[in-house]
């Protein structure tokens, strides 16, 4: 294994705690994955489906020899994250209009988000480095991962979280875990500026997305979607895109998989973005080379409030690979698509439904077929944006159960029911 740039190419030792190159470029995990053989890959990976308390045991470390194959075991920080349900509903599929849908619940991850899979394999990667204190800038979902894993492997967490725009349910998570936080004014693409230029100096190993080895581990992800599905792949993957990470990662695993033969065949990838945070879709749909960051990003969805992914230029290269596509999608669609995913007993945060949003939308405009398969990752727990929850919940259009005022008594129940 080694490090690369992406712009260049220039290696670096997988030891070095650099995340660019000189030229601007970020770094990414390579591994000469020449040697290893599709069919006894599957066995393995289906025989650690029975692991129980061991590192194997989890949705990312089965997958480790295309992970992080030289990290000893005993250096894995695990609590045992992915595993997470693919499940089928027929609201949400009726919702958007393909013949076939699967919800991939991230949700489901100890941190209740997908930046489980990737965090792992950072923190993992930073102890084996002997750091002690690790850090992050985020909307959110990072900070509360980075955090638990922290705690977990005994090592201090730094998050830089902006003052607004941010859920205050992942803030009181991170809070909890026992991470030191700074809340600053200024954006998510502040924060990492920042870490980018003072990291070294205050001996912080970051654990953005920026870090290759949170890629590394959020390609798990369609592993695991892989596996569930015999090592098939629908004709769609349909994803939130915020800093655009799990774009890259997704991208990369497909490509991983696709080369020592667990599938077969290449599935398309959408990426959604919400209207008021969408410079990677503007760049695609106009066909610029160059992503033109959005300076004040907003969205109900705040886990997408990125205005410049930092992973912008692995996304595009993904959407080249597997001819994807992008699309944006309002507060009120996202909020609609949030309704029905959680009504259907799944449940999602906004910016997961985002996914679902999309694909309607891409339905209607006649980019994906109606015939076509489809997977959407649902990225965090519907618990993660309780300010979101409530607006909806008790919102004046608000079809729900929501408890009302009466006496306990009969006839007044039964008007009610």
């Amino acid at each position: 294994m080694k490090l690369s740039c992406t712009e260049c190419g220039q290696e670096r030792s997988l030891t070095d705690p650099v995340w660019r190159c000189e030229c601007g470029g970020l770094l990414q995990v390579e591994q000469n994955l020449g040697p290893l053989d599709g069919e006894k890959l599957r066995r393995v990976f289906d025989e650690r489906l029975a692991q129980r308390n061991t590192p194997y045991a989890s949705g990312v470390w089965r997958y480790k020899e295309l992970i992080h194959p030289e990290l000893p075991v005993e250096q894995i920080v695990t609590k045992y994250e992915g595993n997470t349900g693919l499940y089928g509903s027929e609201p949400v599929r009726r919702f958007t209009g393909v013949r076939d849908l699967r919800l991939k619940a991230q949700s489901e991850n100890p941190s209740g988000s997908f930046k489980d899979n990737g965090m792992t394999v950072a923190v993992s990667q930073g102890a084996w480095l002997g750091y002690e204190r690790f850090a992050c800038s985020s909307t959110g979902n990072t900070s509360s991962s980075l955090a638990m894993y922290a705690a977990l492997s005994g090592k201090a967490s730094y998050v830089f979280v902006p003052k607004e725009g941010v859920a205050d349910g992942k803030v009181l998570q991170t809070a909890a875990y026992g991470a030191r936080m700074i809340r600053f004014q200024g954006t998510y693409d502040d924060g990492i500026r920042f870490l980018e230029r003072h990291a070294a100096e205050l001996e912080l190993y970051v654990c953005n997305s920026i870090n290759p080895f949170r890629i590394e581990g959020q390609k798990s992800i369609v592993y695991e979607i892989a596996q569930t599905l015999n090592w098939t792949m629908p004709d769609w993957i349909v994803l939130p895109g915020g800093a655009l990470s799990n774009g890259s990662a997704l991208g990369k695993g497909l490509q991983d998989m696709l080369a020592v033969g667990l599938i077969s065949r290449m599935p398309r990838v959408a990426v959604v973005q919400a209207e008021g945070a969408s410079p990677f879709h503007r760049m695609i749909k106009h066909g610029l080379k160059k992503l033109i960051p959005e300076s004040r990003p907003h969205t109900l969805a705040s886990a997408l409030n990125i205005g410049n992914p930092p992973s912008w230029k692995k996304a595009a290269d993904v959407l080249q690979a597997t001819r994807g596509v992008t699309v944006s999608v309002t507060d009120e669609e996202i909020m609609e698509a949030k309704a029905v995913i959680d009504r259907a007993g799944i449940g999602c945060e906004p910016a997961s439904a985002a996914s679902a949003a999309g694909l309607r939308k891409l339905v209607v405009q006649g980019i994906v077929d109606k015939d076509e398969t489809a997977v959407c990752l649902l990225t965090g727990h519907m618990l993660k944006d309780a300010d979101a929850l409530q607006r909806y919940v008790t919102g004046e259009s608000a079809d729900t159960g929501i408890p009302v005022s009466l006496a306990l008594e009969l006839g007044q129940v039964k008007e009610r029911l």
